[in-house]
């Protein structure tokens, strides 16, 4: 089952995680979105600046390190998101919490994890 998923910090580097999250999404036949800093795009889906009102977002997917989520987390519970991915590095007791009390699940897990182990 495809879940649309978006990637929060998607970038056009080959060395960054979230580039590598994407390609791996997309090959494993699930819809992406991506979210980024910059204009780009990734195996031909475009990474967007700004924050789009999709509405059938099943994982949120975050590369963005604490200090800079602040600024997505209306954004995130307003997808309403069946579940929010804290790859390491990017977990955020404050947020997790908000996201626990909008009835949003969330885990400390890796994409690329997931992926390769058939638990995504």
């Amino acid at each position: 089952m495809s879940k649309n998923t978006l990637v929060i910090g998607a970038s056009t580097n080959p060395e960054r995680y979230s580039f590598k999250a994407a390609n791996a999404l997309m090959s494993h036949g699930h819809e992406v979105c991506l979210l980024g800093l910059r204009d780009g795009d990734i195996n031909g889906v475009s990474i967007e600046k700004e924050q789009i009102d999709y509405d059938d977002i099943h994982t949120v997917t975050l590369y963005v390190g604490p200090r800079h989520q602040a600024s997505y987390k209306d954004y995130i519970i307003g997808l309403k998101p069946e579940r929010v991915i804290f790859n390491p590095g990017t977990e955020n007791r404050e947020l997790q919490s908000q996201l626990s009390a909008a009835g949003i699940f969330w885990e400390e897990a890796c994409t690329l994890v997931l992926l390769s182990i058939n638990g995504y």
